[in-house]
């Protein structure tokens, strides 16, 4: 059972500032997400709560306890770290035995084989026990570093990037076990990883980090469908959302939107345009993710953009087009059969009822249809 807080958390590493006033709690059982591009200070939290890096500024709490001065063995938290950190020489069975066998906590052998066996057991790794690290996968090693980890019972799990040395398909699996473990052994569970799908399936909440500071906190939905900013909304989905300026007409008491280089004015929902007509900003970015843009090779309705084929780029059971709409270079999903021509002429059309609409000076959100539903739907 344990609950962690930061508050006011800094630490500067020689001239480089590697976390700015970092606050944030994480609840008894939680598992928290920390997420964002390398170096952006996600391992540094990880080793200041586990107690190998100590901050410049703020405190560590764990259940209401200030352990800022506590030794790292005392905090009863255990780290799994990226390259698995297994001793080579040991067998399995002994790599997993060998926190309980440390002088700080020495314990008897009938014990330690108990424990051992129950670890192994719920990793379905028992019959591993007897090989050594050389002889077993990489996802069986990732498992006999967790394994070392659990068998001690911690209070706090702390997991700095564990899937990503394995492959896309290892890394599918063991997503899904993650979150099986944590409910298994009832520990609150901190998890680094730069990948957007693991922590869109993972975490209960996730802390998005950029440069050292919280972008924003939220449930999955919440990051995903209602982003702080413009770096928030670009680090989740494939392709990368499409961002670009967009224009606010007043016409017959209502607020159009219109797309620079295109005279049609688009429609807005009715709860958007009256967050827009509040904000009382008429130059605004327009975020659009690929999955809500639809292409035709006519024009079927005003409403369809004339652009250009610029690109075709076949990925998977996917292709991403690119279409160039006055300059923009618009990411579009399509079937992965899809045949065009380069240079083509095509019409697109955004379903404004899943845009984003984000302040064009400071990139911070500002509205999005059906907002209330999002958020609620997260909570």
């Amino acid at each position: 059972m344990a609950r962690i807080e930061l508050t006011h958390i800094s630490k500067r590493f020689r001239k480089v500032i590697a976390l700015r006033d970092i606050n944030f709690q994480v609840e008894d059982m939680e598992f928290f997400v920390l997420f964002g591009p390398a170096g952006a200070g996600k391992t540094t939290i990880l080793k200041i709560i586990a107690g190998i890096e100590f901050p410049d500024e703020g405190l560590i709490k764990i259940n209401d306890e200030v352990v800022n001065l506590v030794e790292p063995a005392q905090r009863n938290v255990s780290m799994v770290f990226e390259n698995y950190a297994l001793y080579p020489h040991f067998t399995v069975y002994d790599n997993i035995a060998s926190p309980m066998r440390s002088p700080r906590h020495k314990t008897d052998e009938a014990t330690i084989r108990k424990e051992v066996r129950r670890v192994a057991e719920m990793l379905k790794i028992e019959h591993l026990l007897d090989r050594m690290p050389a002889q077993i996968s990489n996802g069986q090693k990732q498992r006999v570093a967790i394994g070392r980890c659990l068998v001690r019972n911690p209070s706090v799990f702390l997991m700095d990037e564990p899937l990503a040395h394995l492959d896309a398909k290892l890394r599918h699996f063991m997503r899904a076990e993650m979150k099986g473990l944590q409910a298994d052994f009832n520990t609150t569970t901190i998890y680094v990883t730069h990948d957007y799908m693991e922590a869109l399936s993972l975490g209960d909440r996730i802390a998005v980090i950029n440069k050292g500071e919280i972008e924003q906190i939220g449930s999955a939905n919440e990051v995903y469908y209602t982003p702080a900013n413009q770096f928030v909304a670009r680090l989740f989905g494939e392709p990368e959302i499409n961002i670009f300026g967009v224009d606010l007409i007043e016409k017959e008491n209502r607020l159009k939107l219109k797309i620079p280089g295109y005279e049609h004015l688009f429609d807005l929902e009715p709860d958007v345009e009256r967050m827009l007509l509040k904000y009382n900003v008429r130059e605004l970015n327009l975020g659009i993710r690929g999955t809500c843009i639809s292409y035709a090779f006519a024009k079927e309705d005003d409403d369809f953009i004339p652009g250009t084929v610029y690109s075709l780029e076949p990925i998977g059971n996917m292709s991403i087009l690119i279409v160039d709409i006055n300059g923009e270079y618009i990411r579009i999903v399509a079937p992965n059969d899809l045949d065009v021509e380069l240079d083509s002429d095509i019409f697109v059309k955004f379903d404004l009822k899943k845009a984003l609409f984000f302040d064009r000076a400071s990139e911070t959100f500002i509205a999005r249809h059906n907002r209330v539903h999002y958020v609620s739907e997260a909570a």
